[in-house]
């Protein structure tokens, strides 16, 4: 079984920049994503990335319309942690921020991800 522990959330203002990260542990698993679930809403989606090779490892990462070119996915293999680089924060970025594990193929869809974090609340003032 995976094990995931989110830490990095906070407040920030609308602009700036916060970085999250999803410590795994336990057995492998394939890919990595990001979701958020704002109140009174369901949880989306906002970033995957593929977990295998050695090192940093940018590539084979997939973003949600609402976050690209603002946020970037990655993950260490070595710290066997994941993070997510949030930048240029708007207000409607503010939710509880999940990390969740899989196994083969990205899926942006929450029902598709076996593990999930406990989450970390993320807000973002104006």
């Amino acid at each position: 079984q995976v094990q995931l522990v989110e830490s990095g959330g906070g407040l920030v203002q609308a602009g700036g920049s916060l970085r999250l990260s999803c410590a795994a542990s336990g057995r492998t698993f394939s890919v990595m994503g990001w979701f958020r679930q704002a109140p009174g809403k369901e949880r989306e989606f906002v970033a995957a990335v593929k977990w295998s090779g050695g090192g940093l490892y940018y590539s084979d990462s997939v973003y949600s319309d609402s976050v690209k070119n603002r946020f970037t996915i990655s993950r260490d293999n070595a710290k066997n942690t994941g993070y997510l680089q949030m930048n240029s924060m708007l207000p409607e970025d503010t939710a509880v921020y999940y990390c969740a594990a899989r196994g083969l193929g990205i899926f942006t869809t929450a029902s598709q991800y076996s593990t999930w974090g406990q989450g970390t609340q993320v807000t973002v003032s104006s």
